[in-house]
């Protein structure tokens, strides 16, 4: 027998799948059931404004210790995030933007802290709720700034096309702004969540099975396999969470900026 049939016969575990995305409750809250993912998610927000707190609450002329973190941290979605989309707006909308961009990052995070070891965006109740919050915001707003037919026109009439595009045009700019964005908002936080999850998840079992349960000579190069791609993926990872925590926030202000103005 070949030694992918004698692998394949020896690791004959489940691989992981959608078990890991599923949690039995911890505890009920009247008929609430209250699963890890939402003591979780408490845990997030917990230490954003027992942070944010922490580092503004009695600011100093010369930020020092949590203060200076905190001040970067805010420069750094303010610049980076808002201020691109948003301009001389920007300062308006970082009571939104900056735990938007926070929770996401946070929440994201949860994957490699040990006990957690679960990224709160990979239930895609999770991002969807913050799509809509998101998506709620750019109607009210621009209904306020442009009124509900101007907004529509603006949103599916580009300037400056000949006539006979819009007939193409405008039926392909509305489903995308009003039906498909915060679906695609929200999806694609929680498929790269889930993705990553999963592939660190297999990798590491992977590695436990070759190397601790069922050590064989010819197994063992399997396992320390597993082992290096889990390490690789974990990091991997790491850089994945924060650029999804950076495009979700960035497209929240682009959002909102299309509500704004008119020319975006």
């Amino acid at each position: 027998m070949s030694a992918p049939h004698l692998l394949a016969k020896d690791f004959n575990e489940e691989a992981p799948g959608l078990g890991l995305f599923q949690w039995k409750p911890l505890f009920h809250v009247g008929p609430f059931a209250v699963a890890k993912p939402i003591v979780l998610c408490l845990i997030v927000m917990i230490v954003i404004v027992a942070f944010f707190w922490a580092a503004f609450a009695k600011p100093k002329l010369v930020p020092r210790g949590v203060q200076n973190v905190g001040e970067v941290l805010y420069m750094f979605v303010r610049d980076e995030i808002a201020r691109p989309f948003l301009g001389k707006d920007a300062e308006k909308w970082m009571r939104l933007i900056v735990p938007l961009f926070f929770f996401v990052w946070l929440g994201n995070l949860m994957s490699v802290i040990p006990i957690a070891q679960f990224p709160v965006n990979s239930r895609i109740a999770f991002p969807m709720v913050l799509a809509l919050l998101v998506y709620a915001t750019f109607w009210v707003v621009g209904v306020k700034h442009q009124g509900f037919f101007g907004l529509l026109k603006n949103a599916t009439m580009p300037p400056d096309l000949p006539w006979p595009l819009y007939i193409l045009v405008i039926p392909i700019e509305f489903a995308s702004t009003f039906l498909l964005r915060p679906f695609t908002h929200a999806v694609r936080l929680f498929a790269n969540m889930f993705a990553g999850h999963l592939l660190v998840a297999l990798f590491a079992t992977v590695g436990f099975h070759f190397l601790f349960e069922k050590l064989t000579p010819l197994g063992a190069p399997v396992g320390i396999l597993g082992v290096i791609l889990t390490i690789f993926m974990t990091a991997f990872e790491l850089f994945v969470q924060a650029v999804q925590a950076y495009v979700f926030a960035l497209l929240a202000a682009f959002y909102i900026s299309a509500g704004l103005y008119a020319d975006h």
